[in-house]
């Protein structure tokens, strides 16, 4: 889905990429209903609908697409380097065959590519914090912290860091792309997973304003 205007920097965010962390794609909805403030943004609100599929009907921990690839480490940024990495499909961590192997992933990338955004954020749950940071050069690095402190103005979460995370779409942006990235770890950390609706108000109360006011941040340039 694309809000706001083709005109000025645009951007994409994308939820649910771990399957256990359906209740974001709720979140994808009341961002799209509250609209943009400056330039445009895609919404991709379930990008692992088969996992997702799987823990509504009962596997509740489980992460990964339905062929057992985790799709955030999937993404060609220093892929199978990161902690926890596993090689044998399961529910979580497993690499994939090669980066972008699973459809899910790719699917994101191509678009992605074709989009060319100023800025990505992707959705996850739980914890409350923001990762921003993929081994930026210093200038880079404090460009991209300025637009991180938007959405922890926004949201109340603060910024956190992954020294030993590799293979996400957030990486991949960082580092292939050279463009701001942010995953955004909404819901209480006291919350178990998976997530249920009875998160989602409080998700919509610090997160509801948080895509418009960095697309603003972005459009103010």
């Amino acid at each position: 889905f694309f809000v706001g205007s083709p005109e000025g920097k645009i951007g994409i965010s994308q939820y649910a990429m771990h399957a256990r962390e359906w209740i974001v794609s709720l979140l994808a909805l009341d961002h799209i209903a509250r609209g943009v403030k400056k330039g445009g943004v895609w919404f991709v609100p379930l990008v692992n609908p088969d996992g997702a599929l799987r823990v509504q009907r009962g596997d509740g921990l489980w992460k990964a697409n339905a062929e057992g690839v985790d799709l955030n480490v999937n993404f060609p940024a220093r892929w199978g380097k990161g902690a926890g990495n596993r090689t044998e499909a399961g529910p979580e961590g497993y690499i994939g065959k090669f980066p972008l192997s699973a459809p899910e992933s790719r699917a994101l990338a191509n678009f992605t590519l074709h989009v060319h955004p100023a800025y990505t954020v992707s959705w996850h749950t739980k914890g409350e914090e923001i990762y921003w940071r993929f081994r930026q050069p210093p200038l880079r690095a404090k460009r991209d912290k300025k637009y991180a402190e938007v959405l922890s103005e926004s949201t109340g979460y603060p910024l956190a860091e992954t020294p030993l995370s590799a293979g996400g779409y957030k990486d991949w942006c960082v580092e292939t792309l050279k463009i701001p990235a942010f995953t955004v770890e909404a819901g209480r950390d006291s919350a178990s997973h998976p997530l249920g609706e009875g998160e989602l108000g409080d998700i919509l109360k610090k997160c509801g304003e948080a895509v418009a006011d960095l697309g603003a941040a972005f459009g103010g340039e």
